[in-house]
């Protein structure tokens, strides 16, 4: 699978990705785009736009084109509003869980976490970061890593933690009580404007 290895935050500003470093402080950072003429404003095309909105979106949840084609052609099969479906689908990714849960600074973190086999699912060891998860589940972190975990968590404020989740800090334990509502969600994402890109 492909995997960019490039300047990250470059390519964050470029599309508009507000969380650049997520929890870390984001206010020194510009947020207009990379490069000498990245302050100019410049008239967008229709499809400009959808791109844009498409890769913001796609970039927040660190997932592939190939990867986020094919979450937008399950929201698509599925009954419901297809943008809600599609959001609800990255937002229940376990790499995606557990840095909402404050498991970790960034996704890349969190990522990196499950990979190396730090994370159980049921009872059951997931070293995959695109595992979906399901409403009931309970994660839980295992092994060498939870001393770490233990002092991220420290430093995230777990005052916003989601809703939909219970999150035990002590025991490293996350249970995912039910799949996220449209206005729970980020009220910054057009997720209209990637059906329209799809659709054309």
């Amino acid at each position: 699978m492909a995997r960019y290895t490039g300047p990250t935050n470059k390519l964050f500003r470029n599309y508009g990705v507000k969380d650049l470093s997520n929890r870390k402080l984001t206010t020194s950072m510009r947020q207009n785009a990379s490069g000498q003429h990245g302050a100019v404003r410049k008239k967008l095309s229709e499809y400009a736009i959808h791109l844009n909105e498409k890769q913001k979106i796609r970039l927040t949840y660190l997932v592939s084109e190939k990867q986020f084609a094919k979450y937008y052609s399950e929201a698509a099969r599925r009954k419901g509003v297809t943008g809600t479906i599609l959001l609800q689908i990255l937002e229940s990714r376990l790499d995606n869980i557990l840095f909402r849960a404050g498991f970790g600074i960034t996704r890349k973190q969190t990522r990196q976490i499950v990979t190396h086999g730090h994370v159980q699912v049921n009872g059951k060891k997931v070293d995959i970061p695109s595992y979906i998860v399901k409403a009931g589940d309970v994660i839980t972190v295992k092994s060498r890593s939870t001393t770490f975990v233990k002092n991220v968590t420290e430093m995230i404020d777990m005052a916003c933690a989601p809703a939909w989740m219970t999150i035990d800090k002590e025991a490293l334990k996350i249970t995912f009580d039910r799949i996220p509502e449209r206005e729970e969600l980020d009220p910054d994402f057009k997720e209209q404007l990637v059906i329209e890109y799809y659709s054309k």
